[in-house]
């Protein structure tokens, strides 16, 4: 076989049963070079997860990229490392599942770990590597999202309100957040990147408030601005710490979990002051296709499915609605309900006079 520095190399393989199937890997490894990729019938499961990490540096995210990469070394390569990819099987994978769990493992990281074995298994399908993904169908079931506690408004008003008073720059900060344009990730939880969002949507102008507008302001008047180097991707900053350095996500967290503490309303994060925003706007009867885009969500059932978390008021206001309607047509039904035009005009009890031609 041809080498990258232009010569040449002899693969040899063996262990087969017959030569049936030393003619059958032969094809499937040359049909493997032909196509870029590696069919090596001795390829082992580290061996391949190690080379699809390598690909996915190139079109992932930073903080995906951590994600997977600490699933495969910690997780999947000690699990089924020494096996051959050919020989890797739904069993191999069900049996890891059984003993995670009953180590204690939960089933929520247990289930994205398998969805990064499952997303690395079937692009060797995609890349006719592998018949078929042994990882599908899924052993273990996505486990269900935790409900949230959103705040009610006026619980939101009331944390603004209180942390006005005690941190006046974190309010202007969460003020803000309802609006999102890019996103500070640590990596490692020690690195700071700033990444793109999801949707290509979110990438464009974004809408602020008054409220926002003057929480803006606001903050330009109190804290000195500097330039900084413009190579540099946090360059410019309006909410940093004092040498211009991003704010670190957990140290907003532990100050959201403090101030919500001392203002007396439920312990949320971050991430739940978009679904307030949502919720605020769903309750006060703005359709969900506006704030689907308000939101810049990228279809409208991310915005049912995830974001529409009804308040108790919104509840109540709800079925008072299905309430005023019934009884409202009940009432109109009883006032018409034989209007003069669809009243014979002959008694009830008399018979229809006969027709003439």
């Amino acid at each position: 076989m041809p080498t990258p520095d232009r010569h040449r190399t002899t693969v040899r393989r063996g262990g087969f049963r017959s030569q049936d199937a030393a003619e059958q890997a032969l094809a499937r490894f040359l049909e493997g070079e032909a196509g870029g990729y590696n069919a090596d019938p001795s390829q082992t499961v580290a061996a391949y997860l190690n080379t699809w990490l390598a690909a996915k540096t190139l079109v992932l995210k930073p903080t995906t990229m951590a994600r997977y990469r600490d699933y495969v070394r910690n997780d999947l390569v000690p699990a089924f490392g020494a096996l051959k990819l050919d020989q890797l099987a739904h069993r191999h994978i069900s049996a890891f599942v059984t003993c995670q769990l009953a180590a204690g493992r939960g089933r929520t990281t247990l289930y994205r770990c398998l969805a990064t074995l499952s997303s690395a298994l079937g692009d060797a399908v995609r890349q006719h590597r592998l018949p078929h993904n042994p990882a599908s169908p899924p052993v273990l079931r996505r486990p269900p999202s935790p409900e949230r506690r959103i705040w009610t408004a006026e619980e939101a008003a009331r944390f603004l309100v209180y942390c006005h008073q005690a941190d006046p720059d974190m309010a202007d900060l969460f003020e803000f957040l309802l609006y999102v344009r890019c996103t500070l990730s640590a990596i490692d939880n020690n690195r700071l990147v700033i990444t793109t969002p999801k949707t290509r949507s979110s990438r464009g102008w974004v809408a602020i408030s008054p409220r926002v507008t003057t929480a803006l302001r606001r903050h330009a008047q109190t804290t000195p601005r500097t330039r900084g180097d413009p190579d540099d991707p946090f360059a410019g900053l309006v909410f940093c710490r004092p040498d211009g350095r991003p704010l670190g996500p957990h140290q907003v967290l532990d100050r959201l979990h403090r101030l919500s503490a001392e203002a007396g309303v439920p312990r949320i994060t971050v991430h739940d002051l978009r679904h307030l925003a949502a919720t605020i706007t769903i309750s006060a009867g703005v359709p969900l296709t506006v704030v689907s885009k308000t939101l810049r969500h990228s279809t409208l059932s991310t915005t049912a499915n995830i974001d529409s978390h009804l308040t108790r008021q919104a509840a109540r206001e709800a079925v008072d609605t299905i309430d005023r309607t019934l009884t409202g047509a009940q009432n109109t039904g009883r006032e018409t309900r034989h209007p003069a035009w669809l009243r014979p005009p002959w008694p009830r009890t008399h018979q229809r006079p006969p027709s003439h031609g």
